[in-house]
This record gives structure tokens, C-alpha cells and sequence, in this order.
């Protein structure tokens, strides 16, 4: 999926925007989607590092794993 799409799916299933940053950089706590030269990163922000960095070679492989992060963290929190 693209990160439009990954967008729409996460309003849909009442993800709490507070929970995720679709922007990169170092929020402090949230899960974060970024494209950095060509590549793209999913990880956890916590205290200016990036936790379970996760590096892809496309944003179909990105977006895709994002979503099933944070949907199964938000499941398993009773978030959802």
C-alpha cells in the first residue's frame, strides 16, 4: 500500500493519531514512517532514538509493515 492509503486505512480503523507520526523524525513516543534517500524507515521514536529500526526498499514493504505495527500494538493495548 502507499502512504495515502496507509493514511486512510489508519482513520478507518480509529488509530489514535497521537499514537504514529506519517513525518519521520524524532517525536517522543510514536511509531514513524520515513523516506530517507530513496529508502524508507519504520521504527519507534522514544527520547530522541530510534527503536526496532526497520529499513525498506520500498514504500509498499514500508507502509505495509507500519500498519501491522501499530494495529496489533493498538489491538493488544485495547486501543481498538
Amino acid at each position: 500500500m502507499k502512504e495515502t492509503e496507509l493514511k486512510r486505512k489508519l482513520i478507518t480503523m480509529n488509530i489514535r493519531p497521537d499514537m504514529y507520526s506519517l513525518n519521520g523524525g524524532l517525536p517522543n513516543e510514536k511509531f514513524c514512517l520515513s523516506e530517507v534517500n530513496g529508502k524508507w524507515e519504520v521504527y519507534y521514536s522514544e527520547r530522541g532514538n530510534k527503536t526496532g529500526l526497520k529499513k525498506f526498499d520500498n514504500e509498499d514493504d514500508a507502509c505495509d509493515y507500519f500498519y501491522d505495527m501499530v494495529y496489533k500494538t493498538s489491538k493488544s493495548m485495547g486501543l481498538i
